[in-house]
């Protein structure tokens, strides 16, 4: 079964770079894009969409996917679904088992942007599967060449092995570097170095990972802590594990994960995880 990439799509101008972004990566990966387009009010509504819920505007929208659909220069089908969102993304994932699912971060306010993490946080919860969210502007790199993985330094695991295989297929694709980071301060007191190597090791998440590539960065805030250490290395994509109990509690809880998905400059790559 050939691959596929599953793209959020409502027609937001940010959801084009975030189609090339797709389409891009699919070429390596060898794989098809398929754009997901939800008859759902609760994603925010640029100005001049307000009507594309009407009959007339919904027979525009399937015209304009076609349309999209066949300017790609990979393989590409449309999948509309009515519903919720994440009633819609469990349904795709079923029948076309995507690698990951690709989403456009709107930049042009806060209040879009918050709601839009609250979608994603939503998904993550009820409709768990790997996510690439692909910011409007501020990033630049592609193909990707250095992937910056941040974790908390707690053990987890992988209830599907396909979201095991996922960084590991993109860093084969794309030919990229992988590095590690966590957080350390006076109040969280985290494992070792080796601890937080092994964490890493024992899921496979790569073939091979060189102990020179795990840095510890000490900041009284993870999120500001995070993202200082993915400039400095010029990071093009930055990958963060979420656990289940990571939207609930802990140091890397809900607020730290929807601070790396609002602020992060590059695409954030969410990988759910078991506790």
């Amino acid at each position: 079964m050939t691959p596929s990439l599953v793209v959020l799509t409502d027609f937001f101008a940010v959801t084009n770079r975030a189609l090339s972004y797709a389409a891009g990566l699919a070429v390596p990966l060898h794989a098809q894009l398929v754009l997901l387009h939800t008859r759902y009010d609760g994603l925010p509504v640029p100005a001049g969409f307000g009507a594309h819920h009407t009959l007339h505007g919904e027979q525009q929208t399937d015209q304009a996917l076609l349309r999209l659909a066949a300017e790609q220069t990979v393989p590409t089908e449309v999948d509309v679904a009515e519903g919720f969102l994440p009633e819609a993304v469990a349904e795709a994932v079923r029948r076309h088992h995507p690698l990951f699912m690709v989403l456009g971060r709107p930049s042009a306010t806060t209040e879009a942007t918050e709601l839009l993490t609250s979608v994603v946080m939503d998904l993550l919860r009820h409709a768990p599967h790997p996510l690439l969210l692909v910011p409007a502007v501020g990033w630049d790199a592609f193909p990707p060449r250095r992937f910056l993985l941040a974790v908390d330094g707690q053990p987890f695991t992988f209830n599907d092995q396909d979201h095991q295989e996922v960084l590991s297929r993109l860093l084969q694709a794309t030919q990229a570097t992988l590095d590690v980071v966590y957080v350390t301060d006076d109040e969280y007191a985290l494992p070792g170095a080796d601890s937080v190597l092994e964490t890493v090791r024992a899921n496979d998440l790569v073939n091979t990972f060189a102990k020179s590539r795990l840095h510890e960065v000490y900041h009284s805030a993870v999120v500001a802590g995070v993202l200082e250490e993915a400039a400095r290395q010029g990071a093009d994509v930055l990958v963060v594990v979420v656990r289940r109990h990571s939207l609930l509690g802990s140091l890397f809880h809900r607020s730290v994960t929807a601070q790396l998905i609002q602020e992060s400059a590059i695409p954030v790559l969410l990988l759910p995880a078991e506790d």
